[in-house]
C-alpha cells in the first residue's frame, strides 16, 4: 500500500463517510416538510453519490469488474422503475426495494462469513455473531417485503392468508432460526450452515406476513423497512463501514417511528396489526344491501353537485385512494381552483393512512401544485367539519367511515378517522358501492345529508370542474 493509499484509506474515506452521514441526516429532516422535501431528497442523493466515489478508493476492494457490471444493471433497472410506476403502484415498489436491500444484506453477511473462512483462522463469535443477526434480519425483511409486494400488487389475495396451527407452525419456524443461529456461534459451523439460517430466516418472514391483510401493509412495509435498516447497520459492523451503520442506523429508527405513527393513526397497536388478521372478513352490510335495493343512498347528478359546491361558503375535499388509482389530483386541482374564482374557501383534508402509505396524498396534490397552505391534516381540518358547507370526499372509504366512531364491533371502531359526516352537506365520488381496502362498508352513504355521484373519479370530477363555471 503506498502512502497515498494510506492517508485516502486513513483520513479521507472516513471524512467522506462522515459526510454522507450529516447529509443523510439533513435529507430525512428536510423530508418531514412538503415544502423541503425535494431538496431533502437531493442532498441525500448527493451523500450517497460521495459515499460510492470514496468507497471506491477503500483498499479491500479487490475486483472492480462485478462491482461495475451489478451496478450498471441496478442503476438501469432503478431508473426504469422509478420512472415508468405509477404513483398507485408506489407502495409495493417500496416494499420490492426494500426487500431487496434486505436481501443484500444477507448476501454480503454470507460473502464475508466464506472470506473469513477461507482465511483458515477460527472465526470467533465476535464476528459470527454480527454476521448471523445480518443474514436473519435481511431474509426476514426481504421474504416478507416479497409477500408484501405480491398482495399489493395483486398477484396473490389481500386478504390474510390463514390455516389451523398457524401460530404454532411460526413458532416452530422461529425456534428453527434461533437454534441454527446459536449452533453456528457456538461451534463456527461451516459456511454452509447459514444457507439453512437463511432459508429459515425467509420462510419466518414470509408466513409472517401472509395472515396480515391488505389493508394493513403499508403498516408492514414501514416496519420490514426498519428491519431493512437494522439489517444494514449489523452489516457495517460486519464489514467495519461506519456509513452503512449511519445510514443503516437512521432508516431503522426512522422506520420504527414511521410504524408505530401509523399504528397510532388507526388506533391500533402493532400486535393487532401483526397478528389481528385485519380485512379477513368482508362484511354485508346495510351499505351493500342498499346499493342493491336502492335503500337510502341517495344519488346525484354532476349538475346538482357543481351547483351545490358553486354555491357553498366553504368546502374541504377530503382525498383516497379512488383519486390516486383514477390520476385525478390535477382535475382536483382545477375544480378547487375554479371554485376559488367564485370565492369559495378550499381546503384539503389529509388522512395519516389515506390511500396506500403515509404521505401518498400530499406527493399526488404537490404534484398537481396544489398549495401547501392548502393541505391540512387530520387533527387540524376535524374541528372545521361542522361549519363547513360541503365536504367532498373522492375515493376515501375507510378513513371517513362512522363506523370507527359507533359501532364496537366494527373492525375499525377507535380508529380515527375524517368527520366529514359532520359537515353540512356531503358528496361521495366513487366507481360503485364496493367496500374499501378494509372490507367493510360505509354507514356514511345513507346519511341524509350524504350524495353520491357515480362513475370515474377522473372523469367526474373534471365534468364538475367545468359545470361549476357555468352553475
Amino acid at each position: 500500500m503506498t502512502a497515498l493509499q494510506t492517508t485516502l484509506q486513513s483520513t479521507l474515506l472516513p471524512a467522506a463517510y462522515l459526510v454522507t452521514g450529516l447529509l443523510f441526516i439533513i435529507g430525512l429532516k428536510f423530508l418531514s416538510s412538503p415544502a423541503r422535501a425535494k431538496t431533502g431528497n437531493l442532498l441525500a442523493g448527493i451523500g450517497m453519490i460521495i459515499a460510492v466515489v470514496a468507497t471506491g478508493f477503500d483498499t479491500h476492494i479487490l475486483a472492480w469488474n462485478d462491482i461495475i457490471i451489478g451496478g450498471v444493471i441496478g442503476a438501469v433497472i432503478g431508473y426504469v422503475s422509478a420512472r415508468m410506476v405509477k404513483m398507485t403502484a408506489m407502495p409495493q415498489m417500496v416494499a420490492i426495494f426494500n426487500g431487496a436491500g434486505g436481501g443484500a444484506a444477507a448476501l454480503v453477511s454470507a460473502g464475508e462469513l466464506l472470506k473469513l473462512s477461507a482465511g483458515g483462522a477460527p472465526v470467533g463469535p465476535a464476528e459470527l455473531v454480527p454476521i448471523v443477526l445480518s443474514a436473519i434480519i435481511g431474509a426476514v425483511s426481504f421474504a416478507g417485503s416479497v409477500i408484501a409486494f405480491l398482495k399489493l400488487q395483486e398477484w396473490m389475495t389481500g386478504r390474510p392468508v390463514t390455516y389451523a396451527g398457524q401460530q404454532i407452525v411460526n413458532v416452530i419456524v422461529l425456534a428453527l432460526v434461533m437454534a441454527v443461529a446459536v449452533y453456528i456461534v457456538a461451534v463456527a459451523a461451516p459456511p454452509w450452515s447459514l444457507i439453512a439460517l437463511v432459508a429459515a430466516a425467509a420462510a419466518l418472514g414470509a408466513l409472517g406476513v401472509l395472515p396480515i391483510g391488505g389493508a394493513d401493509m403499508p403498516v408492514v412495509i414501514s416496519l420490514l423497512n426498519s428491519f431493512t435498516g437494522i439489517a444494514v447497520a449489523v452489516t457495517g459492523f460486519v464489514l467495519g463501514n461506519n456509513v452503512l451503520i449511519i445510514s443503516g442506523t437512521l432508516v431503522g429508527a426512522s422506520g420504527t417511528l414511521l410504524t408505530m405513527l401509523m399504528a397510532r393513526a388507526m388506533n391500533r397497536s402493532l400486535t393487532n396489526v401483526l397478528f389481528g388478521a385485519f380485512g379477513s372478513v368482508k362484511t354485508a352490510g346495510a351499505g351493500r344491501a342498499a346499493a342493491v335495493s336502492g335503500g337510502n343512498v341517495r344519488t346525484a347528478t354532476v349538475e346538482d353537485v357543481a351547483t351545490l359546491l358553486a354555491y357553498g361558503r366553504s368546502v374541504i375535499i377530503a382525498p383516497g385512494y379512488g383519486m390516486a388509482v383514477a390520476q385525478a389530483q390535477h382535475a382536483v386541482r382545477e375544480l378547487a381552483a375554479n371554485l376559488e374564482k367564485r370565492g369559495v374557501d378550499v381546503k384539503f383534508a389529509i388522512h395519516p393512512v389515506a390511500g396506500r402509505m403515509p404521505g401518498h396524498m400530499n406527493v399526488l396534490l404537490a404534484e398537481a401544485n396544489v398549495p401547501y397552505s392548502q393541505l391540512h391534516e387530520m387533527d387540524e381540518i376535524n374541528p372545521q367539519f361542522d361549519s363547513c358547507d360541503v365536504a367532498l370526499v373522492i375515493g376515501a372509504n375507510d378513513v371517513t367511515n362512522p363506523a370507527a366512531r359507533n359501532v364496537p364491533n366494527s373492525p375499525i371502531y377507535g380508529m380515527p378517522i375524517l368527520d366529514v359526516d359532520k359537515a353540512k352537506a356531503v358528496v361521495v365520488l366513487k366507481r360503485s358501492m364496493n367496500p374499501g381496502f378494509a372490507g367493510i362498508d360505509n354507514p356514511l352513504y345513507e346519511n341524509p345529508n350524504t350524495m353520491m355521484l357515480f362513475g370515474d373519479a377522473k372523469d367526474s370530477v373534471q365534468k364538475l370542474a367545468a359545470a361549476v363555471n357555468t352553475a
